[in-house]
């Protein structure tokens, strides 16, 4: 997968398509206000409202931006289920030796990780680690503390 490959589910693709038209249209309507509004009180030089107005719609440009890029550049694909193989969208529950403890991720891309409900993404160490192995085999993660081995226990 090229490295400036988005990877989304329909769902996120959708998702972040309702975002973008709501910036593109609400949230730019109420910038736009806001502006009009501060200009109508008069000298701008020492306007707050209006220097603070122009600076959000900076930002508000800045979003819908990037919001167009990731569309542009992103994949959807399907999640697989019942694959003998870690791939995106598996659920695999792993062993790890160091702290003999079991541990449930499920791989996606990048945009929907999530680590604290350990959603982790296809390209952190530990996805990259996992994928294209199988129930059975160890897995050696390079992480910060050091090289953890992960065994995988069930794949789903």
């Amino acid at each position: 997968m090229p490295d400036d490959e988005i990877v989304l589910t329909q769902a996120k693709y959708q998702e972040l398509e309702k975002e973008l038209l709501r910036l593109q249209t609400t949230e730019r309507r109420v910038i736009a206000e806001r502006i009009s509004t501060a200009r109508s009180l008069g000298d701008l030089r020492e306007n707050f409202d209006y220097h603070d107005a122009k600076r959000q719609q900076g930002l508000l440009e800045s979003k819908i931006i990037n919001l167009k890029r990731i569309l542009d550049r992103g994949r959807i694909v399907a999640y697989e289920v019942g694959n003998d193989v870690v791939q995106l969208g598996s659920h695999v529950k792993v062993h790890d030796e160091e702290f003999d403890e079991d541990i449930e991720y499920q791989i996606v891309g990048v945009m929907e990780a999530d680590p604290a409900t350990d959603k982790i993404s296809n390209t952190s160490p530990v996805g990259k680690a996992l994928l294209g192995h199988k129930v059975g085999e160890k897995v050696e993660v390079q992480t910060p503390a050091g090289v953890a081995i992960y065994e995988i226990i069930e794949l789903s």
